[in-house]
């Protein structure tokens, strides 16, 4: 009796191991294959993702396969959906949905996760229906085929930086086609008539985030931002330049330099006044941002604006190189927000005719009434 009872507990034993043996091969087997059923529904995974995400995400796609691969209505029409600039994954799915453009959120929210797509939704206007799958809407949103696309200048980009970023940004512009149209007098404008001849854009493309249409040439894209500068520019803020003494075209130009010079947008109207005063006395402007202007660009440090500046940076033979010469520059030398502009047209009152860079990297500025006081505020 107990050989018989110890046979049958034997048998027990060697069944649960043979049974955990074809669970674990189960398991092996799913955690290998399952992975590859869902790539070729659904493509591959993001690149870099572990086994066990991958294997995790998969059991969640075949969770929601249909809402993924079926139109939420086959009769849908296509509608413009527009996606802002840096807009998170996030709120562009919750509006997919509450737009009825697709069924799940959730569904939609996984796919993203697991394609890697959802740190690569484009910025812009897509034409998209409800009788696409998501899996396709998904596909469509992070592709160029954008019909209106959301281009963007930054305050103090000068015309070259602004050529740059438009290979990634899905326009069929090269760099040089915007430069060439750049160099063009601003003409057809409000404020054309109080711009000298030998004027371009440069100076005049006002930042902001505009919406043009893809295929858009470089001149109706500068045109574009010639019209916002336009229309930014106030009768209010023109008498403000009047007051000060100062022509449009010259407002500008200062503008320019108050933007490149001022870390903090808030210390803008104080610089302004000290470049204000600096020409009311006759004194030259002595203003980094021309020479960093006049050198162009540094290969080495990759940059149109070199930092800090040498002493034989600063003996630079241009005609922007304040230091060397007096008065405003010939032109403008990036292009001003709103913020430099308005700062020219009401600086702050204040009697200072100096101001260096603060020693406690703030990006701040001491001010100083005279040479000494100057001298005085170096960092140690």
């Amino acid at each position: 009796m107990p050989r018989k009872k110890n046979s049958g507990i034997n048998c027990y034993f060697l069944s649960l191991i043979i049974l955990g043996c074809l669970v674990l091969i189960t398991l092996v087997i799913c955690l290998v294959c399952l992975p590859s059923i869902i790539e070729d529904e659904f493509g591959k995974s993001a690149p870099g993702m572990s086994l066990l995400n991958r294997f995790y995400y998969a059991i969640q796609l075949l969770v929601y396969e249909d809402d993924l691969i079926t139109p939420l209505d086959p009769a849908g029409i296509f509608q413009n959906f527009t996606i802002k600039v840096n807009e998170p994954a996030s709120s562009v799915i919750y509006r997919l949905q509450s737009e009825g453009l697709i069924k799940n959120a959730e569904a939609m929210r996984i796919y993203l996760l697991y394609s890697g797509l959802d740190t690569a939704l484009k910025a812009g206007t897509h034409q998209l229906s409800s009788a696409m799958s998501p899996v396709e809407i998904a596909n469509t949103i992070q592709t160029m085929n954008q019909i209106v696309i959301d281009f963007s200048v930054l305050p103090g980009w000068r015309v070259e930086e602004i050529a740059a970023s438009l290979p990634t940004s899905g326009l069929q512009i090269t760099p040089e086609q915007f430069i060439q149209a750049s160099r063009q007098f601003p003409a057809g404008l409000s404020f054309s008539k109080d711009l000298p001849e030998t004027a371009t854009c440069e100076g005049f493309l006002f930042p902001d985030v505009i919406q043009v249409p893809r295929t858009a040439s470089a001149d109706q894209l500068i045109q574009s931002f010639l019209q916002n500068f336009d229309q930014n520019l106030s009768e209010e803020i023109k008498n403000g330049f009047t007051n000060q003494g100062l022509t449009l075209y010259q407002a500008v130009i200062l503008a320019s330099i108050v933007e490149r010079e001022a870390i903090v947008d808030d210390e803008m109207p104080l610089i302004a006044s000290v470049y204000i005063n600096r020409l009311s006395s006759n004194m030259k402007l002595d203003a980094d941002p021309t020479v960093q202007y006049a050198l162009g660009f540094q290969p080495s440090k990759q940059t149109w604006w070199a930092n800090p500046l040498s002493m034989e940076d600063l003996q630079i033979d241009s005609p922007f190189n304040t230091y060397l010469y007096p008065g405003l520059p010939p032109a403008p030398i990036a292009n001003p927000g709103m913020d430099a502009l308005r700062a020219v047209a009401y600086p702050q009152s204040s009697p200072y005719l100096y101001f260096r860079s603060a020693c406690d990297g703030s990006g701040r500025h001491n001010f100083a009434q005279t040479y000494e006081e100057q001298l005085a505020n170096a960092c140690p």
